[in-house]
């Protein structure tokens, strides 16, 4: 017989920071699963209609299926963030860390590999905007709240 709790455990872990970061992990995580879901299923996978990209190219086609096979992966770090969110909140700093990194990897990465568009994609300017606010949440999830530390409790409802 399956045992399907061996899948997602139950610890008793609280989540012990301030509410806010917890909440802009939920933001991003509805972003990141609207933004996956666009590259699954848009029909250029969101390379032109969103980011600009000439698709009408020879391997255009391709194009379109690595940024499908990119929302398969983005549709994957939403779903750890929404178990995080749902089951294991205390692991919250540690998604926030994820996030964090990411987005400086996607400054990395597009400075390195600029793409050549007319103008840059919504994507490339929210991270310059995104990637300090998530070193600011990561580092406010850290903190344990007075309320907490004081009384032992945790801070938002499991």
């Amino acid at each position: 017989m399956m045992d399907w709790n061996r899948l997602f455990p139950k610890i008793d872990q609280a989540y012990t920071g301030p509410a806010i970061p917890f909440y802009f992990l939920v933001i991003i995580a509805a972003a990141s699963t609207v933004r996956s879901l666009i590259h699954m299923f848009a029909p250029d996978g969101g390379a032109h209609s969103i980011a600009g990209i000439d698709i009408d190219v020879e391997g255009g086609r391709n194009l379109v299926a690595m940024f499908a096979q990119w929302g398969g992966s983005q549709l994957l770090m939403a779903l750890l963030y929404w178990v995080v969110i749902a089951r294991y909140r205390w692991l919250t700093p540690l998604m926030l860390a994820v996030v964090t990194l990411e987005q400086f990897i996607r400054l990395g990465c597009g400075t390195l590999k600029p793409l050549e568009v007319a103008a840059a994609p919504p994507g490339g300017i929210i991270t310059r905007f995104l990637a300090p606010i998530c070193v600011v949440m990561f580092l406010w999830s850290l903190r344990a709240t007075r309320s907490v530390a004081a009384a032992g409790s945790q801070r938002l409802p499991q």
